[in-house]
């Protein structure tokens, strides 16, 4: 057999940027999702937090100032009821809170006489029951208008906000007062911590919503990078030329500036091809007028020239063949169908090989897809394989295509000889033919591999269930569909 595949594995590892460049991971970065979102959260939750903190400050305050204006009006109120009988205190019925009737209630009224014998408790409210509220005894510290705020301890060490003042009856011998009423700040607690429960709950509720929003509006918000990645996800795999679509102003400079680049990178792969077609013109020109040259002339030296461009020639397509793949390679958008040509191309071998009677046939199975690359590098590729194997085929040929793994899957089977096994690891090198009596240069099948690393492929020597050699060549599938 001339020519068939060689190693089984044609470095299907090697990278499509460069021959021998190995494919490198890149390492995982942060997520930007993840890092607006957490400082988004810690923000506005140190917000909430000082927010919940303020409001029950300022409850906390209110409600002391509510319990204070309360001990004001029972201080008015005890004011506007003492009298003096001539010999002690008395005071006429109040009406105020039932609080101060109920013994140790945590409300309380007291009297203090002041002057040359002061007495501590002349009058005070049941509420006192048997204790006495210890004030500092300086006149001067209490007013006669208005009033003074005290934080004092009861008997049992609780701590009372009280208000007092001073009072001077009107009778002659009526001694100068002292009147105060407390009230004890565990009052202050029940309506504080129901107030703090339903903070809370307000508080965490506000929380959850804003969580909601931020999560919401960073979809929203990221929706266009998650755009711009399908968009170069379909540049890259040959579905698309260029970014295309509709960008947030802020956006919108670098999906320019990219399709930009993709022009420029575009013109550069057209240049490329024209001046390697320009030169296999200029190199086969002076070569076939050698060719003409040797072929009319006879002995030695005509047949080292004619040997000799025949080598040129075979040395100027192979280069040819690689630089342009290359090329092919570093492009984006490509995306060639591959049953139009892969048909063609079972035609053309059909009129090359049927005076032998060799059938070509396409696998009822096989599928559709699309080549991320050069229609002319398919042809090459292809083209080699098939006619390998309508070379060594007695009667049929047989072809079929699959998609697998991001990749298509190209099996060529014959029903001649077969490989032996020994003889697959040097299939593809330069020059190599099996079988010299059969025509060709030993050139196609390296070729074939050359090509296929290249495009980060593999291609492989099997047998085949028709009796002969099964050749399989696995090519990166293009995705068709822009997204």
């Amino acid at each position: 057999m001339s020519e068939a595949p060689g190693r089984s594995q044609a470095s299907s590892h090697r990278s499509p940027q460069g021959e021998g460049t190995p494919v490198s991971a890149a390492a995982p970065g942060y997520s930007l999702r993840l890092r607006l979102l957490a400082g988004t959260l810690a923000w506005m939750l140190a917000a909430i937090a000082l927010l919940g903190w303020g409001l029950r400050a300022l409850f906390q305050d209110h409600i002391r100032q509510q319990l204070q204006a309360q001990l004001v009006v029972q201080l008015d109120q005890l004011s506007a009821a003492v009298e003096w009988s001539g010999a002690a205190v008395a005071t006429q019925a109040m009406v105020g809170d039932p609080k101060l009737g109920r013994p140790l209630s945590g409300l309380y009224w007291q009297i203090d006489q002041l002057g040359s014998r002061p007495q501590a408790a002349v009058a005070r409210s049941r509420s006192l029951w048997d204790q006495v509220l210890a004030l500092p005894a300086a006149p001067g510290d209490y007013p006669a208008k208005g009033h003074r705020v005290l934080t004092l301890q009861d008997a049992q060490h609780h701590e009372l906000l009280a208000v007092a003042r001073t009072l001077q009856l009107p009778e002659d011998d009526a001694p100068l007062l002292r009147l105060v009423v407390a009230g004890d700040t565990a009052l202050l607690a029940e309506p504080l911590q129901r107030f703090t429960r339903l903070l809370l709950m307000a508080l965490a509720i506000l929380a959850l919503g804003l969580a909601l929003a931020v999560a919401v509006q960073l979809q929203l918000a990221l929706q266009p990078l998650g755009l711009l990645r399908a968009r170069l996800a379909a540049v890259r795999s040959g579905g698309a030329g260029q970014l295309e679509g509709r960008f947030p102003q802020e956006l919108q400079p670098l999906v320019s500036e990219f399709n930009h680049v993709l022009r420029e990178n575009a013109d550069m792969v057209q240049r490329a091809r024209t001046q390697a077609g320009n030169l296999a013109h200029a190199v086969h020109t002076p070569l076939s007028i050698l060719a003409n040259a040797a072929a009319q002339e006879q002995g030695p030296l005509a047949q080292l020239v004619a040997e000799q461009v025949a080598s040129a020639s075979r040395q100027v397509d192979w280069h040819l063949a690689r630089a342009r793949a290359a090329a092919a390679v570093r492009a984006t958008g490509l995306a060639t169908p591959v049953r139009a040509p892969l048909q063609a191309l079972l035609r053309t071998m059909q009129r090359l090989h049927g005076e032998r009677g060799v059938r070509f046939e396409l696998a009822p199975e096989a599928q559709d897809g699309a080549f991320r690359g050069e229609a002319q590098d398919l042809y090459e590729l292809l083209g080699n394989l098939i006619d390998n194997a309508g070379k060594w085929a007695r009667s049929r040929v047989l072809v079929d295509m699959q998609r697998a793994e991001g990749q298509l899957c190209f099996t060529v089977d014959d029903d001649g000889p077969g490989i032996p096994d020994d003889a697959r690891a040097r299939m593809f090198q330069r020059g190599v033919q099996l079988d010299e009596q059969r025509p060709g240069s030993g050139l196609g099948l390296d070729i074939v591999r050359s090509l296929t690393e290249t495009y980060g492929g593999s291609v492989q020597a099997l047998a085949s269930p028709l009796g002969g050699a099964r050749l399989r060549l696995c090519l990166p599938e293009a995705d068709a569909s822009t997204p």
